[in-house]
């Protein structure tokens, strides 16, 4: 399973295809919303057929037609009314959650012991088995040893004084304030 390379020329006639496909789906559905539109109209608004009326036809005509605008624009207003509402409400919604993001308190971090085996697989993935021993290169000491050293310090140190001492003087004054 290969994944092959395509080629910048072949990428930009890919785009240009991709292009010209969304151009021609555009210039047809615009076509199609005019097509919608003239269909709706020749429903809902039939041509009118004034010649051969009477004065008093053409004023009843004008009539009818005033109170179908009063009405289609009383509900254009409603409609208005409630868009402008519904985007208010919207905006009032998006600062609220902006200020809520902001008051949002993040909960203090706990301190987990994780040993260096499960960092490791963290690290490397569950795919190598590494095992790591930290304690096994550590020095072992054992308590006699340790027993044994300070036993001799503590009886040792009045000799040293002495071989350490340089000079007289500083012996006298030492032995002056014992």
């Amino acid at each position: 399973q290969k994944k092959s390379k395509i080629s910048a020329s072949r990428k930009l006639m890919l785009k240009s295809l991709m292009v010209a496909k969304a151009k021609d789906e555009l210039e047809q559905e615009l076509a199609d919303k005019e097509a919608e539109k003239e269909r709706y109209l020749a429903e809902n608004a039939p041509l009118l057929q004034m010649s051969g009326m009477s004065l008093a036809e053409l004023q009843e005509l004008c009539r009818e037609l005033h109170a179908k605008i009063s009405v289609v624009d009383e509900e254009r207003y409603d409609i208005e009314a409630k868009v402008f509402h519904n985007t208010r409400e919207i905006k009032d919604l998006n600062i609220k959650v902006l200020d809520l993001r902001g008051k949002f308190k993040r909960p203090t971090l706990r301190r987990v012991r994780v040993s260096a085996d499960a960092i490791l697989r963290s690290l490397l993935g569950s795919k190598h088995k590494v095992s790591m021993d930290l304690r096994a290169n550590l020095k072992s000491v054992k308590k006699e040893d340790t027993e044994k050293e300070k036993t001799v310090e503590v009886s040792d140190w009045r000799k040293n004084v002495e071989a350490m001492s340089g000079m007289e003087g500083r012996k006298k004054m030492f032995d002056a304030a014992q």
